[in-house]
């Protein structure tokens, strides 16, 4: 019964050109190889090198803007592309300037204000991603006083909210 078990391989015949050949030695195929060609094993990387490549890999998302807080009152400078009827594109910055009542996912690289302004007694708002090519600037021009992250509340409510005065230390 281990006779039937055993597995019978066939012979495939090789053609003259795909004979395999004898294994060559060390000399052999450094004399068969250029100088040129042959290039050193690479040094094991220490841990600085190391560090300093993993410092390089890290993509760095955008400008980051800590001071843009729910309460504050910015300028968002944004570069607007249009086309003239000539069929010209022209650059100009535009600016939109409001309160921020919301910002959301913090600093990621998908993090957004929602800045309100009242423009002739509309209420506007726009979201603006805050690694967005087109934002020059964020210049934030006052601060508010808000005891809360999201101040949905500025939409319906007349109350005003108060500025946060900056007390400057003294030297």
């Amino acid at each position: 019964m281990a006779e039937e078990e055993v597995e019978k391989t066939e012979e495939v015949p090789v053609a003259p050109s795909e004979e395999p050949k004898e294994a060559a030695t060390a000399p052999e195929m450094a004399a068969e190889v250029p100088a040129e060609t042959v290039e050193a094993e690479p040094a094991e990387a220490t841990a600085e090198e190391v560090v300093a490549v993993s410092e390089a890999a890290v993509v760095s998302v955008g400008p980051v803007y800590p001071e843009v807080v729910p309460g504050a009152l910015v300028r968002v400078h944004q570069r607007i592309r249009e086309v003239t009827p000539k069929g010209e594109e022209k650059e100009r910055v535009q600016i939109f300037e409001g309160t921020v009542i919301g910002r959301k996912h913090g600093s990621e690289a998908g993090a957004t204000i929602t800045v309100r302004k009242i423009s002739n007694g509309v209420g506007v708002e726009k979201i603006f991603p805050l690694h967005l090519p087109t934002i020059d600037k964020i210049e934030v021009k006052k601060l508010y006083r808000v005891r809360r992250a999201k101040l949905g509340y500025l939409r319906t409510s007349k109350k005003r909210i108060k500025e946060v005065k900056k007390v400057t230390a003294a030297a």
